[in-house]
C-alpha cells in the first residue's frame, strides 16, 4: 500500500509525470492532468512533507540507463531537491514506455531512492509494470486518504477542478477497465464542500448512476443561481439508458449548467431509434443538436460500414460525435501515426480483425469533417476553403452554396449527409484545382 511507504524517515517526495505524447496546449486540458498525483500533494503536505512536482520531459541527450556511468552529468531542475521517495503516475496502458522511460531515468539519477508507480496502466497490468519499469513498488487503485481531500491545483496552471462523485462503475463494458481499476461502486450524496473553483470537470465513470445524483444536481442548481459556478462539464457521457428511465434528469443537467452534454452509442446502427429519443429528451430541456456529441468507440467489433451508416444518423440528427479508437486493455505500445498515408500495419498498433488501416484513418477524417460541418451547421467542408487555397472571391461564393452546387466547382467537397466507402479518394493535388482556375 501507498501508506506503508510514508514513513517517518520520508521528508521530501518527488511526483512525476511522465512525457506522455500530449500536444503542448492540451498539457494542462480536462482530459489529462495528473489528478492522482495533485491529491497525492495534498495528502502529503498534511503530514508536513515537502513536495515537487515535475512534468518530466527526457533529457535531449541519449542515456542508457542500465550503464554504471555516464559520459556527461544531468543537471536540471531536481538538482536542489533530493527526494525520499518518488511517485510516478501513469495513464494508458498503450503509453507503457512513457513510464518506463521516466522510472529509469529517476532510478538512474536517484539511485538509492524508491520509485513508486500507480494509475491505469500500473492498477490494469501490475506485473506487466513492475517488471517493464524496474520500479520498486505498484500502486492498485486509489489512495483512500487522499481521496478524502482537495487537489493541490497551486501546482499547476488550470482555471477548473475535478470532481468524482462516484468511483466505479455499475456497467461491465469490455471496452473499459473501469471495474477493474475501481471494483468497489461508491457514490457521494454531497460535493458541495468540495468546490473550489468556479469551473467544474466531473470524472464519474457513469455520473448518472449515482444514487443521489438528484441530490448532486439541486446543489449544482443552487450553487449556479449563486454564482458560485460558472461552466460544468462531464468527462464521460451520460448514461442514456438512465436517462430514458428518469427523463426529468435532463432538464436538471441543463439547470446545473452542464455544458456539451455526450451519451454513448456502442451498439449496432438498429438502435438509432433509441439513441434518436435520448437526444430528444437533451434538446427538449434546452440544448442544442450542435452541441450534443455521440460517444462512439471504432476499431472494434462493429465494421466501419455500421459505422460510418451510425455517422450519417448522428449528422441527419445534427449532433456531433466523439471518437475512440479501440485498443485492448493489455495493449502496451501505440505507433499510430495519421500523417503516415501509407498505410501501418497491427505491428503499429492495434488494428481489430473487422477493420483495416485505410477504414480506420477513412474514418476517423469523416469524423473531423463531419464534427466541423454540425460545429457550423454547414452541409459541407472542404480542405480547400479550410487552408485558405481558394481566392476569397471564390471562397464567399462556394460558401454561400450547398453541397450539391459547390461539388462541381470544389474537387474535394465533402458532405456528412452520404455514405463514404473506404476506398474514395480523399487526397488530391491541389494544383489541379489551380489548374482548372
Amino acid at each position: 500500500m501507498f501508506e506503508d511507504w510514508i514513513t517517518d524517515d520520508v521528508k521530501c517526495v518527488l511526483l512525476v509525470e511522465p512525457n506522455f505524447p500530449i500536444p503542448g496546449k492540451s498539457r494542462n486540458h480536462s482530459n489529462f492532468l495528473p489528478i492522482g498525483l495533485l491529491k497525492i500533494a495534498s495528502y502529503l503536505r498534511e503530514k508536513d512533507i515537502k513536495i515537487k512536482l515535475i512534468r518530466f520531459e527526457e533529457p535531449k541527450e541519449k542515456i542508457d540507463y542500465v550503464q554504471t556511468t555516464l559520459d556527461f552529468d544531468i543537471k536540471d531542475e531536481e538538482d536542489e531537491f533530493k527526494p525520499d521517495l518518488i511517485c510516478v503516475t501513469s495513464i494508458f496502458t498503450y503509453w507503457s514506455k512513457y513510464v518506463k522511460n521516466a522510472v529509469q531515468y529517476y532510478k538512474y539519477k536517484f539511485k538509492d531512492t524508491p520509485v513508486l508507480v500507480g494509475g491505469i496502466y500500473a492498477s490494469l497490468m501490475p506485473d506487466h509494470c513492475k517488471k517493464y519499469t524496474g520500479c520498486d513498488e505498484v500502486i492498485l487503485g486509489t489512495i483512500a486518504e487522499s481521496e478524502k481531500l482537495i487537489p493541490a491545483y497551486d501546482l499547476v496552471d488550470v482555471d477548473y477542478q475535478i470532481l468524482h462523485t462516484t468511483r466505479g462503475c455499475i456497467r461491465k463494458c469490455g471496452f473499459c477497465g473501469t471495474y477493474i481499476i475501481e471494483p468497489k461502486w461508491l457514490c457521494k450524496n454531497s460535493i458541495k464542500d468540495e468546490i473550489v473553483k468556479k469551473k467544474l470537470i466531473f470524472y464519474d465513470n457513469n455520473l448518472l448512476a449515482n444514487e443521489f445524483i438528484e441530490d448532486i444536481l439541486d446543489e449544482l442548481i443552487e450553487l449556479k443561481k449563486e454564482r458560485k459556478i460558472t461552466y460544468v462539464e462531464s468527462q464521460s457521457g451520460f448514461d442514456g439508458r438512465i436517462m430514458l428511465k428518469n427523463p426529468h434528469l435532463a432538464k436538471k443537467l441543463k439547470d446545473a449548467g452542464f455544458k456539451n452534454p455526450k451519451i454513448a452509442w456502442d451498439h449496432s446502427v438498429k438502435q438509432a431509434p433509441y439513441i434518436k429519443k435520448q437526444i430528444d429528451l437533451l434538446v427538449d430541456a434546452g440544448f442544442k443538436e450542435k452541441e450534443i456529441s455521440i460517444f462512439m468507440i471504432y476499431n472494434y467489433d462493429l465494421d466501419y460500414k455500421e459505422m460510418e451508416e451510425k455517422r450519417v444518423n448522428c449528422a441527419n440528427w445534427g449532433v456531433q460525435i466523439t471518437d475512440c479508437r479501440f485498443r485492448p486493455l493489455d495493449q502496451t505500445f501505440d505507433e499510430y501515426s495519421p500523417s503516415k498515408h501509407k498505410g501501418q500495419t497491427e505491428k503499429d498498433y492495434h488494428i481489430h480483425e473487422n477493420w483495416t488501416d485505410q477504414e480506420i484513418r477513412k474514418f476517423r477524417r469523416n469524423i473531423r469533417r463531419h464534427n466541423i460541418c454540425m460545429r457550423h451547421e454547414v452541409d459541407f467542408h472542404s480542405t480547400l476553403l479550410e487552408r485558405k487555397k481558394v481566392p476569397q472571391e471564390d471562397a464567399k461564393k462556394y460558401r454561400e452554396m450547398n453541397y450539391e452546387e459547390v461539388k462541381k466547382d470544389l474537387p474535394d467537397a465533402w458532405t456528412p449527409y452520404k455514405f463514404h466507402k473506404a476506398e474514395e479518394q480523399d487526397y488530391f493535388k491541389i494544383n489541379n484545382y489551380k489548374e482548372k482556375l
